[in-house]
């Protein structure tokens, strides 16, 4: 059994953490946000649903300490449930990660169009009202090119690609946070609610899954880490992305209110929360800036999902819950090459549906990350934890139900349009077809701990 290279710290799991979370998806709807809660139901709708994703982060700990597979909620969910429901744990939670990748690759194309208009010609087609262009499309199949390679390169490359772009990125956020604060008003906040505190927070916290989900990839690598890397230290990193989530999106909540009155948010502009700031500061060097950090933002998440997707596809074909091609694994490189290549074809073919087609099953992502959560906290309390573990699975069984119910349940607010139940409906065409190519005769292999001690 040809095992991955092992060489992620602590850092490396943080940062790749941070990646799948933080992409480009606070620029794009920082206006439906502040839309849905006002400044303050933003930000106790994030606050809320950072704390109560905590005991769910604290059940990933353990499992990834106890079942370290890069299969991650297949994985856990495999031990206690049938074949058929590990990999539906395990493609809804594909979905996820696999769909980041088109979505922060057209995002390159439309950050750098506006930056350099003249990027924003040569029209290709329109889906759903949306043009896509040719600069676009051949940017975000360079930079799918660029980060595949990058990535089956080796791990060590791309962790250290997501080092330099987190810490890049955060260090750009603050600055032109700054920036806004000696140009702003606090009596932009008002009013601080959209509608009454109680749905202002519900209409927010139905998005926080999507935009706080990532913590959980850290399990995604968990066989490649480093064999000094302490087993704790993974709840360590993923309580670490969490909070790191939260205090991102104070900041800039904040930071978009203090700047401009945040109903003046034009939604019919592109990338309001840029012209926001330029209206503010009079300048436009700020929304180079703005734009800029929004740019290394997208790598480090094209990139970290990029790792995501593809040791999550590699580690279902090797349990044979997809075809077993998949789980081949580069002899010189230890990378999972041939999901590596999947990954990055299937971005570039996706590419090409343009944002019209993805947002509706970007929507479906968000419910898939909560189905994960969901199936992992069950296989949790089918272990027998001690109570604390018991009330913390009890708990995450509690909160991911109704972070699905509140989407599927027609009269609540924000629920699934057609549109996104025609989305589930695709995925899951495609799931059953992938199912079907999986091995017949297929023979488990030995476990990972079982054959770290032969070897």
């Amino acid at each position: 059994m040809t095992h991955l290279a092992r060489q992620l710290r602590l850092l490396d799991y943080f940062a790749l953490g941070f990646g799948v979370m933080v992409g480009t998806a606070w620029l794009v709807v920082m206006d439906d946000i502040l839309r849905r809660g006002g400044p303050l139901g933003a930000i106790l709708g994030f606050t809320l649903g950072a704390l109560i994703l905590l005991p769910i982060g604290y059940v990933y700990g353990q499992l990834v300490k106890e079942i370290p597979d890069a299969a991650g909620e297949a994985a856990y969910v495999g031990r206690f449930f049938p074949p058929a429901v590990s990999f539906a744990t395990g493609w809804m939670m594909l979905l996820s990660y696999a769909l980041t990748c088109p979505f922060e690759a057209l995002a390159a194309g439309r950050i750098t169009g506006y930056l350099v208009p003249s990027l924003n010609r040569h029209e290709l087609y329109r889906v759903g009202g949306y043009a896509v262009y040719l600069p676009h499309v051949a940017l975000g199949l360079a930079l799918t090119v660029v980060l595949t390679a990058l990535n089956y390169r080796g791990i060590q490359a791309s962790a250290r690609l997501s080092k330099t772009a987190t810490f890049t990125f955060l260090s750009l956020v603050v600055v032109f946070a700054l920036a806004g604060a000696r140009h702003g008003s606090a009596a932009n906040f008002f009013p601080l609610f959209s509608h009454s505190p109680l749905l202002s927070i519900l209409l927010v916290w139905q998005v926080v899954p999507w935009l706080v989900s990532g913590f959980e990839s850290v399990g995604k690598c968990a066989e490649e880490a480093s064999p000094e890397f302490s087993d704790r230290n993974f709840t360590v990193a993923i309580v670490l992305t969490i909070f790191a989530g939260l205090i991102f999106f104070w900041v800039v909540i904040s930071a978009v209110s203090f700047v401009a009155p945040w109903q003046s948010l034009n939604s019919s502009l592109q990338f309001p929360t840029a012209v926001a700031f330029e209206r503010a500061l009079h300048a436009h060097w700020i929304v180079v800036l703005i734009m800029g950090s929004a740019l290394v933002a997208l790598v480090q998440a094209f990139n970290a999902n990029i790792v995501a997707s593809s040791r999550l596809l590699y580690a279902m074909s090797r349990h044979n819950l997809l075809n077993p091609i998949m789980s081949g694994v580069h002899p010189r490189n230890l990378t999972p090459s041939t999901a590596i290549i999947a990954v990055g074809m299937a971005t570039a073919a996706t590419i090409f549906m343009g944002e019209a087609l993805l947002v509706p099953i970007l929507e479906v992502g968000a419910v898939s990350a909560a189905v994960g959560w969901m199936a992992a906290c069950a296989s949790y309390y089918r272990m027998k934890p001690n109570p604390l573990g018991r009330a913390a699975a009890v708990w995450g069984l509690f909160v991911t139900a109704a972070m699905i119910l509140v989407k599927l349940l027609p009269w609540v607010p924000g629920h699934f349009t057609w549109h996104e139940w025609v989305a589930l409906g695709i995925w899951a065409g495609l799931g059953i077809a992938a199912r079907a190519t999986r091995a017949r005769d297929f023979r488990a292999q030995p476990d990972l701990e079982t054959a770290d001690a032969a070897n």
